[in-house]
């Protein structure tokens, strides 16, 4: 038997006896564990035995603003209000630390439709010179990013980036400048799996792009492309090393949480979850879809936090200083339901949203919300 196969028969055992560990987690956010693909405790770590205390010292939720319309995603600016995206209603708020909310305005050009309408946003990190600020959304033909001029209204919005392919479903959406202050965009297979992996397509990928929307110097194909094979993306971090992760959204079986690098292939539509092919990039851990469905991801204190919608949880994922993870504590389980953003505000809190009048969930007297964690 040659090495190779034997590694990959001894990962499938692994993986075989992972899926049957069950996910246990109480509603303020005890001791739970990922499912298949998920590695053991890291030693001295949250998620080890260590892990159980800390997760325990995640603080209690406080509701900061309510009576939302699945509020999609949360980008802060230089003076710590946030902007805000409602998906269904392409509203752009500014919401404050205290909890006041204003109506920026109704960005243009949206056409919201199943899981498409407004999504993304990002702060240009030149934003006390420059003024802008980057969106994502559902056009009539297609998913764009455009940016425009922030002085107290919407004005003079200009695409950079068309022609991302558009569906129902899977449109993608996020965006997030990196350490190295270019724009990444996450973009769905909008259910055409091919797509993923067609470098022309701009579908189901990772981009990267200059603040005016051009592919970034260094990328992998001389083009927007920075990673491909990706079913669709919702979430995109960066721990205090500059390293890169992404969730996943799987289809029946796993989700993923995947460590985002440079021209590498995360293997949809012919691999879910971990795979073990050459050419083709394993996950750092999966979840089954029904615990995750993960969407948004932030890094703060040491660990990786990733917003569940059908999951309807928080999940920590620890991380050592080698960026390998450990075991994922649950928190705030069912408690608010589906969870859609997750993000560190400029105080080191998380600012959570909850996602339940997307049309998917049970509404709640007062959502959707948005919740604001301390983590210590």
């Amino acid at each position: 038997m040659g090495l190779r196969r034997a590694h990959r028969l001894v990962a499938a055992a692994a993986a075989a006896l992972l899926l049957t560990s069950a996910c246990s987690s109480g509603s303020g956010g005890g001791g739970g564990q990922g499912a298949a693909g998920t590695p053991p405790p890291l030693p001295g770590s949250p998620g080890g035995a260590s892990g159980r205390q800390a997760a325990a010292e995640l603080g209690r939720p406080r509701e900061l603003a309510g009576n939302l319309r699945v509020p999609w995603a949360i980008a802060f600016l230089p003076d710590r209000d946030a902007l805000v995206t409602e998906r269904d209603t392409a509203r752009l708020l500014r919401v404050t630390p205290q909890g006041r909310v204003t109506e920026i305005g109704r960005v243009p050009g949206v056409e919201p439709g199943g899981e498409g309408g407004l999504l993304g946003v990002a702060v240009s990190p030149s934003f006390a010179r420059d003024r802008l600020v980057y969106l994502y959304f559902t056009a009539a033909s297609d998913n764009r990013v455009v940016r425009f001029r922030l002085d107290g209204a919407i004005r003079d919005v200009r695409p950079i980036v068309t022609g991302i392919p558009k569906g129902a479903n899977h449109n993608g959406g996020r965006l997030a400048f990196g350490p190295d202050r270019m724009l990444y965009i996450s973009t769905g297979e909008v259910y055409r799996g091919e797509l993923a992996q067609d470098r022309d397509s701009l579908g189901g990928k990772i981009l990267r792009v200059t603040p005016d929307g051009r592919p970034a110097p260094g990328n992998p194909f001389g083009t927007r492309v920075w990673t491909l094979g990706h079913r669709n993306v919702q979430g995109m971090a960066w721990d205090d090393h500059g390293r890169m992760y992404a969730t996943e959204f799987g289809q029946d079986r796993f989700d993923e949480i995947n460590r985002i690098e440079k021209g590498r292939n995360y293997g949809w539509p012919q691999v879910e979850g971990f795979g073990g092919r050459d050419g083709f990039t394993d996950p750092l851990l999966t979840w089954s879809t029904s615990e995750a469905s993960p969407s948004g991801l932030a890094y703060a204190d040491g660990s990786l936090w990733a917003a569940a919608l059908r999951g309807r949880r928080l999940w920590q994922v620890p991380l050592d200083a080698a960026g390998k993870v450990g075991r994922p504590v649950a928190h705030l389980d069912d408690r608010y339901g589906r969870l859609r953003a997750v993000v560190r505000a400029p105080d080191g809190t998380l600012w959570v949203t909850t996602s339940n009048q997307d049309g998917r969930g049970s509404p709640r007297p007062g959502d959707d919300k948005i919740l604001v964690i301390p983590v210590t």
